[in-house]
């Protein structure tokens, strides 16, 4: 081989190893990406861990709990991003190349939503050979999620006038339509999202005002303030109606949360309390509608829970073991008193956390045999109260018969100081309470129902700090009983409230307010969002 022949391979050799070492580097790169990705996502699980399992005074608070699992899904996204591009690179492939391995939420668009079609064509559709146009003989089809934001608009009212020409009698002119606000800016669409964005998302009216603004339209919290308010007073029907309702039903839940209120003699909060009412006979396929209704107390003194219910012509309130409800059992009524229903989902909590903490066996073993009485009612949830009762009688019966001797064994066994030994003498203490379950197949084993109903209050009144005073708390009360019945009922509320203050501005029969409950409306699913 000549010396010229050598020198070119040589070259040809050099050049080729300088293209291996910079996909070498290239790919190096990558995967050094995906590692730091994956040790980011390692340090917040890490820290996720220590505030969930750590010390107590290094856990966070449980409504708090969402924002590392926030970060958890962005750092898994990231790490997601990183593997594909590092796969891409090894494989060869362009990094916009779809992955045919990863389908990740596929087939969930729901079918209402309206679908825009985009056609991408190749440039030419001429057979390279010189044949002619080439035929269609089939395509790919991908759906993807897309979004328009929220456009705000101005909705123009005219209302002509007609004159008769050949005379000087009568103008005509079609009446102006009654509005929520007389003569001002918002429609009660406007009003409706702006109630659902605070008592339904938890966005206080200083943030909503901050979001709107982004859009060039100006509106102060006083002013949402005021819209709101006077949707709550033409709501205030709803509201009544709701509570006659819950005065007809058997069985009711209840609880109570804080509301901390502005007092404004001492320029500092004062605690209240909203107390949540409930009737969900779904667990049994009861035909009455979910509802849910918040009253405001400045205290958390049973003599509320007594006047709230007062009227009321129930025999079962399913609560929490708070003395305070006792109270109830001693009123005189034609129906007799309330019969208290316990919780089972409380006791099982007080458990759950001397099990994690001290890894007591005993506590060990009385979360399982809760477990096993959670599980026999996950067969029969949503069943007629007669199938419910005969499966509790023939499987839950037995576990609850020997769970009292066994608690009561324990407890002469251990401590009476200790925390266990309290937590047992809870159990035994509402034991009557907590097994009432076992004689009505209507009533549930705990009161989730009301707990979940709740939930939102709080992720409100986090978020807004506090009411402004007690008449503020009174209509964060109706305003959120309304919005979460919605929910309940698989109701849009936005949707919901503006129409009905359309209908009662329009002047509504009072007689037939019925027709305007929440359960009435269009339900969710059924309709275009």
């Amino acid at each position: 081989m000549s010396i010229a022949a050598l020198r070119d391979e040589n070259e040809r050799l050099k050049a080729l190893l300088t293209q291996t070492q910079a996909a070498l580097n290239e790919h190096q790169a990558a995967l050094a990406a995906s590692e730091e990705a994956r040790r980011r996502l390692e340090v917040i699980l890490g820290e996720l861990r220590r505030e969930k399992f750590g010390a107590k005074s290094e856990k966070l608070r449980p409504d708090q709990y969402h924002l590392p699992l926030e970060d958890v899904e962005i750092a898994q996204g990231v790490l997601d991003a990183a593997q594909e591009k590092a796969a891409a690179i090894i494989k060869g492939r362009s990094s916009g190349a779809p992955d045919p391995v990863r389908h990740r939420n596929r087939g969930c668009l729901p079918a209402h939503l309206p679908r825009v079609e985009r056609i991408i064509a190749p440039a030419s559709t001429l057979c390279p050979c010189g044949c002619g146009a080439m035929a269609k003989i089939g395509e790919d089809v991908s759906e993807r999620l897309d979004v328009i934001p929220a456009q705000w608009r101005v909705l123009v009212t005219r209302r002509p006038k007609y004159a008769c020409r050949r005379c000087s009698g009568a103008v005509v002119q079609a009446h102006a339509p009654e509005h929520v606000v007389p003569g001002g800016l918002p429609t009660e669409a406007a009003i409706a999202q702006v109630i659902v964005a605070k008592f339904g998302d938890h966005t206080p009216f200083y943030r909503q005002a901050e979001i709107y603004a982004r859009q060039g339209i100006r509106l102060d919290r006083a002013t949402l303030g005021n819209w709101s308010g006077r949707a709550c007073f033409h709501l205030q029907p709803i509201g009544d109606h709701l509570r006659h309702h819950l005065a007809t039903a058997e069985r009711l839940f209840m609880d109570e949360t804080t509301a901390p209120v502005l007092d404004p003699g001492r320029g500092a909060v004062k605690k209240g309390y909203f107390w949540a009412i409930v009737s969900d006979d779904r667990g049994h396929s009861g035909p009455s509608p979910p509802i849910v209704l918040f009253q405001y107390a400045s205290g958390r003194s049973g003599a509320f829970a007594r006047q709230f219910l007062g009227g009321y012509n129930g025999r079962f309130l399913q609560c929490d073991g708070y003395d305070g409800y006792d109270r109830l059992t001693e009123v005189a009524r034609p129906q007799g008193p309330w019969t208290l229903v316990h919780c089972w989902s409380h006791l099982r909590r007080r458990f759950v956390k001397l099990a994690r903490n001290s890894k007591s066996p005993i506590a060990e073993a009385a979360v399982r045999q809760v477990a096993q009485l959670y599980a026999i009612e996950a067969t029969v949830r949503g069943l007629s109260p007669d199938i419910r009762l005969a499966a509790r009688k023939e499987q839950s019966l037995p576990i609850v018969a020997a769970l009292k001797p066994w608690f009561e064994k324990q407890l002469s066994m251990i401590s009476s100081g200790s925390t266990l030994a309290e937590d047992i003498r809870y159990a035994l203490n509402h034991w009557q309470g907590l097994t009432r379950f076992l004689d009505d197949g209507r009533l549930e084993l705990d009161t989730n129902p009301v707990e979940n109903a709740i939930r939102p209050v709080c992720l409100t009144r986090k978020n807004a700090l506090f009411a402004g005073h007690e008449v503020g708390a009174e209509n964060w009360a109706l305003l959120a009983s309304i919005v979460a019945t919605c929910k309940l009922n698989d109701v849009n509320p936005v949707a919901y409230i503006a129409e009905t203050l359309v209908a009662i501005i329009a002047g509504h029969s009072q007689s037939k307010i019925e027709d305007l409950m929440p359960w009435r409306f269009r339900k969710t699913s059924s309709r275009h969002q």
